[in-house]
């Protein structure tokens, strides 16, 4: 018997279900679409989903727990989430927030007496070429200052909605410096798919298979050799899954193609869909991407009315294929691809075990193909101009360009595409970086290359990438940066397997502990025995890479660390004399019994 309150829940839930076809597999999305209504889940519509989805209740507050952008209690009117990628942190981000919270008195973390609001931090939002930057309801705002700040305070104080804000704070910018055969490109709908009917499906594998072309998310798999991989998996349903969910810090190129390049990724799926017998394709859009939403819908179908999606397309019997955007909702791992494919099935986004791997068992266990943005949109360039025309540029292991999002301590930052085989050194020149003192390249998993590097290359066989280029200046802290990193992987840790879940965390509190002055030998050997461990026995890559900032700056920048070795002798994180700071204030006293460490010395 529904209650009149789950009637409530009933009124706005039912429309969301139905579009959603009460299915399961779609939970992440039902109880995203749930929580815009009010801002968060309500305990009595997660037992009106869990009668109508016929799902545990526990799973369902499983799923909604897991991702950072779901609210199972009220957060405000008003949900402030700081970007606190490093190059956040270093345009002064954190001066913002707090200057934000002193105008609208909340604690950081915490939800105002009234209930209007609360301010938190979140990790990159793919803004960090134009940061500092925030998300507001999920919706982000760019080049954050003062007075910027205080004009958001207002606004919030004055309860106006998001829809009536000055549409200049949302104006994000894509910020090309340089193009060549992806971002120069003058393509135009329907080119590539009609390449692909006069060529025919065989012949497109071939042509992608000669082009040497390789999955531009930092590993560098053969895309022909995935594509026929899952091609010739048996299976009743064959899926084509572009992964958008480019968390990694200091990348933000995928949200550029979208924006401005969406027609050449939505036909490179559609060109992979007509090889391998796909009919449904999804397009996994990071949550911190959320405004592009309505965009990429647009043309979708924009799409569908040229018949370049749907049934019979371009006028091909037995051609069919849509594509659906699944937004996540802040979750780091999910761009792992089996963890994507999990949330994609409305689960944990958990890193699967492999093998098997998606080509073969992938969404909802068929054969899968996932690849990024970048990847879809260059097959279309190869579908028009030819696998060796593509094999010819770059070099010979690492064919076609890259393109580089490039941030930090440089005057020009933005995207540059480059053939790769581009030097280290030149990417800095350009983007107009001087006195350069570390580049750390494809994020915070990636690598750290030290000024006696710049002449390193980006390819596959030197520096693979997924595309982060953040440049750090002499004035830069290198120990303060892998200390942000180590806290993004305790923060983004799905919490699977215990090596990650406590290494992560013991990794960044023994950063913190030599950040506060209590560093010595000890702890140092232990940061690398933890190293060791984290890398040996974690369940993904999330949980090997973490160590990866540590490893580096120790090797490259080690005065950074040794100056944070206070004391010769091992001593306790916790200073329990300071911490009795407050009672001796409270009591009057601050003579020496009323310290431990004089009347220890004074025995």
């Amino acid at each position: 018997m529904m209650t009149s309150q789950t009637n409530v829940h009933a009124e706005y839930l039912n429309p969301i279900l139905a579009r959603r076809q009460h299915n399961p597999n779609d939970l992440l999305q039902i109880l995203r679409e749930a929580q815009e209504q009010h801002g968060y889940i309500h305990t009595d519509a997660i037992d009106y989903l869990s009668l109508e989805l016929k799902l545990p209740r526990a799973k369902i507050e499983g799923v909604a727990g897991f991702y950072s952008f779901l609210y199972l209690q009220p957060r405000g009117e008003y949900r402030v989430l700081f970007s606190d990628n490093i190059t956040d942190r270093m345009l002064g981000n954190m001066e913002l927030l707090e200057n934000m919270c002193a105008q609208l008195w909340v604690e950081p973390g915490k939800v105002s007496e009234d209930g209007l609001l609360s301010i938190e931090t979140t990790s990159c939002t793919g803004l960090c070429d134009q940061g500092p930057a925030l998300l507001v309801n999920n919706i982000a705002i760019n080049r954050l200052t003062p007075a910027r700040v205080s004009s958001i305070c207002e606004l919030i104080r004055e309860r106006v909605p998001l829809s009536a804000w000055p549409q200049e704070f949302f104006a994000i910018e894509d910020n090309i410096r340089r193009k060549d055969i992806l971002l120069g490109s003058d393509f135009k709908s329907g080119a590539a798919l009609s390449a692909l009917f006069q060529r025919g499906a065989d012949a497109t594998l071939q042509e992608i298979k000669t082009s040497k072309l390789r999955g531009r998310g930092g590993a560098g798999f053969s895309t022909g050799m995935k594509w026929e991989f899952c091609r010739n998996a048996a299976g009743d349903a064959h899926y084509v899954v572009c992964n958008a969910d480019e968390g990694e810090p200091g990348t933000f190129k995928d949200r550029v193609l979208l924006n401005g390049y969406a027609d050449m990724v939505f036909e490179g799926m559609t060109l992979c869909a007509r090889v391998v017998g796909a009919k449904q394709g999804f397009l996994y859009l990071r949550g911190e991407y959320r405004y592009l939403l309505d965009h990429l819908q647009a043309v979708l179908q924009r799409r569908r009315q040229q018949t370049l999606l749907g049934t019979s397309i371009l006028g091909e019997a037995g051609f069919d294929f849509d594509i659906e955007i699944h937004l996540g909702a802040g979750a780091y791992v999910c761009g792992e691809e089996s963890a994507l494919i999990e949330s994609l099935e409305g689960k944990r986004g958990t890193p699967r075990n492999r093998p098997p791997f998606p080509v073969t068992n992938g969404y909802l266990d068929r054969p899968t193909v996932v690849n990024n943005v970048e990847t879809f949109a260059s097959a279309s360039l190869i579908a028009l101009n030819g696998g060796a025309w593509y094999a010819g540029i770059g070099t010979e292991t690492s064919s076609g360009t890259k393109i580089l999002s490039v941030s930090g301590d440089c005057e020009r930052p933005g995207l540059y595409e480059y053939p790769f085989g581009v030097t280290v050194a030149q990417v800095l020149a350009e983007c107009g970086a001087r006195d350069t003192q570390a580049v750390q390249v494809s994020g915070a998993s990636g690598v750290c290359v030290s000024a006696d590097e710049f002449e390193r290359r980006i390819a596959f066989e030197d520096i693979p990438t997924a595309g982060a280029f953040m440049v750090f200046g002499q004035q830069r802290d290198m120990f303060e940066v892998a200390r942000n990193f180590v806290h993004f992987f305790a923060h983004e840790s799905c919490g699977f397997c215990t090596p990650c879940r406590v290494g992560t965390s013991l990794l960044s509190n023994m950063m913190d502990k030599l950040a506060n002055g209590h560093g010595s030998p000890y702890d140092f050997a232990e940061i690398e025995k933890l190293n060791g461990l984290l890398q040996s026995t974690s369940h993904c890559g999330l949980g090997h890479a973490a160590c990866n900032p540590v490893l580096d700056t120790i090797a490259k920048f080690r005065p950074a660390y040794e100056k944070r070795l206070a004391h010769k002798d091992f001593v306790p994180a916790f200073d329990l004399d300071a911490a009795l700071s407050q009672a001796r204030q409270m009591t009057g006293r601050d003579d020496t019994g009323a310290h431990l460490e004089r009347s220890h010395e004074s025995r």
